[in-house]
């Protein structure tokens, strides 16, 4: 099988995988009838700390749940089929990140869903591009701009219901993360001379190397 579609298939199961999560605990949520809204994110209240691990697993309505796991899905699937190398590392850092910064900061309500994360991923993948400024990160940063540029009216307060501070905070999260990871280059990112190795370096020479550099004297007194 070709690398790259053995990259894709693994990409995609790397973000298939937390979405199925998602839908796991939805279910279960659904068939119990429960809400499991105290596991989510609960401001400066030492009880609100695990939400810190487990509000993005917990959505309020199936819409909810369906409108952040098409956009992890994506976002996952792109960050670790072109940037292999910090795929992991920068899906945990935005994850923790994001729930710390709306534990902090947020209103005094419990904050539920993935949307925080979402945002930052999204913010990863297009300031990837601002900070590294390859071909490669700056073709998926316009992406994310075509993709989900309605995305910034999320970040302030405009819905009642709807945590905008996880939203703002998740896109910051998300820029010190690309900051952070930006000088963790994939391969294909690093610059190589397209003249480098074009030319073999012959074996035999007509002169010696160093003929241009010694004086005529020096050349005399060597042929005598």
């Amino acid at each position: 099988m070709d690398n790259s579609i053995k990259t894709l298939l693994s990409s995609v199961r790397f973000s298939g995988s937390f979405v199925i999560v998602l839908w796991i605990v939805h279910i279960y949520k659904y068939a119990t009838d429960q809400y499991l809204t105290q596991f989510g994110v609960y401001p400066r209240e030492f009880e609100g700390l695990i939400g810190i691990f487990t509000s993005p697993l917990i959505h309020g309505s199936w819409g909810h749940l369906v409108s952040n796991s098409i956009p992890l899905f994506v976002t996952l699937t792109i960050i670790h089929y072109f940037y292999r190398r910090v795929a992991l590392s920068s899906f945990i850092m935005v994850y923790l990140l994001t729930g710390a910064a709306v534990w902090l900061l947020g209103r005094s309500v419990y904050h539920i869903g993935a949307s925080g994360v979402v945002y930052g991923l999204i913010s990863f993948i297009f300031w990837s591009g601002v900070f590294r400024r390859n071909i490669k990160s700056i073709v998926l940063a316009l992406i994310m701009t075509i993709l989900y540029a309605g995305y910034l009216e999320g970040i302030v307060p405009m819905k009642e219901g709807v945590s905008w501070e996880s939203h703002l905070l998740g896109a910051i999260a998300g820029i010190f993360v690309a900051f952070f990871l930006k000088s963790l280059i994939e391969r294909d990112e690093e610059i190589r001379d397209p003249w480098a190795n074009e030319i073999d370096e012959p074996t035999e020479y007509y002169l010696p190397r160093d003929v241009f550099e010694k004086t005529k004297v020096q050349r005399s007194l060597e042929e005598e």
